[in-house]
């Protein structure tokens, strides 16, 4: 875990690709995508099924290690329709009373109001601002505030000597506005493009990484 300022606020960057903000005590992720896999080993796709479990793993063990009272999530929490991973996550939900589950509503977010209400999230349907914040799932031009958002799921190319290549999942932070990398398994990843004084944190190794500057 590395820490940052960002306007005049001090956010903790953590390798399991979440932002930790402690002088509110919240937790923002983005992109989880519970139930992807699932959704493709329901399709004939491969995908092994203890795959499904690591995101509440990881989940669970950041919220016993940070305990904050809130989680945040941009965006994406759910990846399509209704399977067991949704009742996974209500019983997930109910193992932390003390923490308060909410929802910037994404575009694979689809279910019914019902079915949020019915797990205890707070939902939001485009926009939740805090401090100096304005969170979103898409990107927002925001003019008074600095905009942190999910859903391009960011990476940072790294080349070697000998023209190797490799593709980490990076934090982005330009002038106005921040991306988070996915959280969940198998959401693929897509280059960013930086300009001079924009700063980028790849996750490595279970290290958070600042590339250039």
């Amino acid at each position: 875990m590395i820490e940052i300022t960002l306007e005049k606020e001090r956010l903790q960057l953590w390798p399991e690709r979440v932002i930790y903000w402690p002088k509110r005590s919240i937790l923002f992720i983005a992109d989880i995508h519970l139930g992807k896999v699932d959704h493709f080993r329901k399709a004939g796709i491969a995908v092994p099924s203890k795959a499904g479990w690591q995101n509440f793993h990881v989940l669970q063990e950041l919220l016993l290690s940070i305990e904050p009272d809130r989680m945040v999530i941009l965006g994406d929490l759910f990846h399509s329709r209704l399977n067991r991973d949704w009742q996974r996550l209500g019983e997930f939900i109910d193992a932390f009373p003390e923490v308060d589950f909410e929802l910037i509503m994404g575009n694979h977010d689809i279910l019914s109001p019902a079915s949020y209400q019915a797990h205890r999230l707070t939902v939001y349907p485009e926009r939740l601002d805090i401090g100096p914040f304005a969170l979103t799932h898409h990107p927002a031009e925001v003019s008074d505030m600095y905009n942190l958002c999910g859903h391009i799921h960011p990476c940072v190319r790294i080349r070697g000597r000998s023209r190797q290549s490799l593709r980490l999942p990076c934090f982005y932070f330009g002038e106005r506005g921040g991306i988070l990398p996915s959280f969940g398994s198998f959401t693929g990843m897509h280059p960013i493009e930086s300009r001079d004084g924009d700063q980028i944190y790849a996750i490595a190794d279970d290290e958070v990484i600042k590339i250039g500057q």
